[in-house]
């Protein structure tokens, strides 16, 4: 079949290489100059497998109050009279309980855990090298209610079969022995061990070229007009410069999906939520982390990358805006100063991107109500984590085959 992928984020490029091994003619299509140059340039670098959670939680609208007031917020709110970013908010909060969160958390972990054995096949039969490193993740608490408070995350972990450990102080200095130096500030930690990290924007890059090595075709600077839609069907997909034909089209644009889809009557419930980061140049190696540190306080996770760090955190839910506040620069790093002082973070590269977020926190992978018409998107914070599975899933529904994994309730149909 011929297959057209709309994006070249890292959700897109690896759709796009599984698609191609299915034997499919595959054209990625995108507005940039080359792949991973929005939302997949600058993240976090943590590829989270067991560190994996819906922001809707219980406790959250509580917390949100609290944290207009910090001096450092995790959450920025900067509400405007938009029925998008009100209707989302409020199918959010929605999932703001126990048995919601439950739910949601037990689905995500599902899938991520099928992205960490698709991205172990992937990296053996490519060799693709991107900074990787396979040491886990320590999510940091400075407070005894922090680490009373995770025995909800433990209870998932738990009752999925993911691997993790429960740290007091000096465990969390075993796991990362930078922290000697900040012992006095930790209150515990809990270790997802089979979590990686890594480099998006290297990672998606090489595999964007070995996807043209299978004869993927990319088309960048090319911008999206619209769908073509017939008879209940998509054929194709319209854009600055033709009409291309396809008997198949993937959705992969992140925030600006629903955009797309909007004028064909699909509604997709996905918002963006702008997140920061700084990456830093490691002068002191004995100061830097091994790999991440989630600091629970601030919601940042400070990453080991070669030799650089990667700061990145904050949910800034602002709509389309992309502007670097310097308030959201001073928090990044006063996080990992307080922890991690081995590099100079008054010279770091600040960068901002816009995460597709989904009100119960999963993706939407699958089918929609047009034949052919597919989407691979609303990633949120794990795009990195989630893309491997997510492109297998995906490969497999565009093919008619039914995926390795249930997915039945990763698709649109789960919101009516």
């Amino acid at each position: 079949m011929k297959v057209i992928v709309l994006g070249a984020g890292i959700v897109g490029v690896t759709s796009a290489y599984q698609l191609a091994k299915a034997g499919h003619e595959v054209t990625v299509i995108d507005r940039q100059e080359g792949p991973a140059l929005e939302t997949s340039f600058a993240n976090a670098g943590e590829v989270s497998f067991g560190y994996c959670s819906p922001w809707a939680a219980p406790g959250i609208p509580v917390k949100a109050v609290k944290w207009l007031f910090m001096q450092h917020p995790p959450l920025i709110l900067r509400p405007k009279i938009e029925p998008a970013m009100l209707s989302w908010l409020v199918r959010m909060l929605s999932n703001c309980t126990s048995k919601r969160y439950a739910i949601n958390k037990s689905r995500m972990l599902r899938l991520a855990d099928y992205s960490r054995v698709s991205l172990a096949a992937l990296r053996t039969e490519t060799g693709i090298a991107y900074d990787e490193r396979m040491q886990g993740t320590l999510q940091l608490f400075r407070t005894q209610a922090q680490l009373d408070a995770s025995g909800k995350d433990v209870k998932a972990l738990a009752a999925d079969g993911i691997p993790y450990e429960v740290l007091d102080r000096d465990g969390c200095v075993r796991a990362e022995p930078a922290l000697a130096h900040v012992r006095e500030k930790i209150a515990g930690g809990l270790l997802t061990p089979k979590d990686e990290t890594g480099d998006c924007f290297k990672f998606t890059n090489a595999l964007a070229k070995k996807a043209e090595e299978l004869g993927v075709r990319f088309a960048y600077r090319t911008q999206i007009k619209g769908l073509d839609i017939e008879g209940g069907r998509v054929r194709g997909v319209v854009t600055s410069n033709e009409k291309l034909a396809a008997d198949a089209v993937v959705v992969a644009l992140g925030s600006y999906s629903p955009l797309l889809l909007k004028p064909h009557g699909i509604s997709l419930p996905v918002y963006p939520v702008k997140g920061y980061s700084l990456t830093i140049d490691i002068t002191d190696a004995s100061r830097a982390p091994e790999s991440t540190v989630m600091d629970e306080t601030y919601k940042i996770a400070i990453t080991r990358l070669g030799s650089r760090i990667r700061v990145g955190g904050m949910a800034e839910i602002s709509g389309y805006t992309n502007d670097l506040g310097i308030e959201r620069r001073r928090t990044l790093e006063h996080s990992v100063t307080d922890l991690f002082p081995g590099g100079d973070a008054g010279k770091a590269s600040f960068w901002s991107g816009l995460r597709p977020m989904t009100p119960d926190g999963t993706p939407v992978i699958g089918p929609t109500g047009i034949a052919g018409l597919f989407l691979n998107t609303g990633h949120g914070t794990l795009g990195w984590t989630m893309s491997s599975g997510s492109a297998r899933v995906i490969a497999d529904l565009v093919s008619g085959r039914q995926p390795e994994i249930d997915a039945t309730d990763l698709a649109l149909s789960r919101y009516g």
